[in-house]
């Protein structure tokens, strides 16, 4: 069964103007290296964008992987994570991956397993999830209980997107 890794990315401005990759992120890309050392995944794909230009969350975090030699792949568009599970998608199908292990962190499990469950499993693409240790703060809280609003929304744009 081909496994693949999916990292959804997070970003901040820099106080220069500059979006880059979270701490977070960082250790969500940290983790997903510990984790494909011992899967051996067929790929590794990194998906999130970059609102300012220069590079995307998705090239930052491949271009932070220290892990072992895996084919990584940048879906560099996705802004949100209805769009990392949408867009990740057709990438994960062209190389007939069947089952994928998505590395996020706690407080976003909830809508990771919403919108990656409901997408791939119509494709027939098994998901499990992986936590992180990453401290929960009251930031990602707060984004993460005001998201809970518009993920029905999110949800149908994605399924809109795999459609066309």
């Amino acid at each position: 069964m081909p496994l693949a890794i999916v990292v959804p990315g997070n970003g901040v401005l820099g106080l220069d103007g500059v979006h880059r990759i979270s701490g977070r992120c960082r250790r969500l890309v940290a983790e997903a290296e510990r984790v494909a050392a011992e899967l051996e995944p067929r790929a590794v794909v990194f998906t999130g964008w970059s609102p300012r230009g220069g590079l995307s969350e998705a090239e930052q975090m491949r271009d932070a992987w220290r892990g072992p030699a895996v084919e990584l792949v940048v879906e560099p568009t996705a802004r949100t994570t209805a769009e990392n599970a949408a867009r990740a998608l057709p990438l994960l199908r062209e190389r007939g991956i069947d089952e994928v292990l998505v590395v996020c962190a706690p407080l976003h499990l909830f809508r990771t397993r919403f919108f990656f469950r409901r997408l791939f499993d119509r494709f027939g693409i098994a998901t499990r999830f992986h936590v992180a240790r990453v401290a929960p703060t009251p930031h990602a809280l707060a984004w993460e209980l005001a998201a809970l609003s518009v993920r029905k929304a999110q949800l149908r744009a994605a399924e809109d997107e795999l459609t066309h």
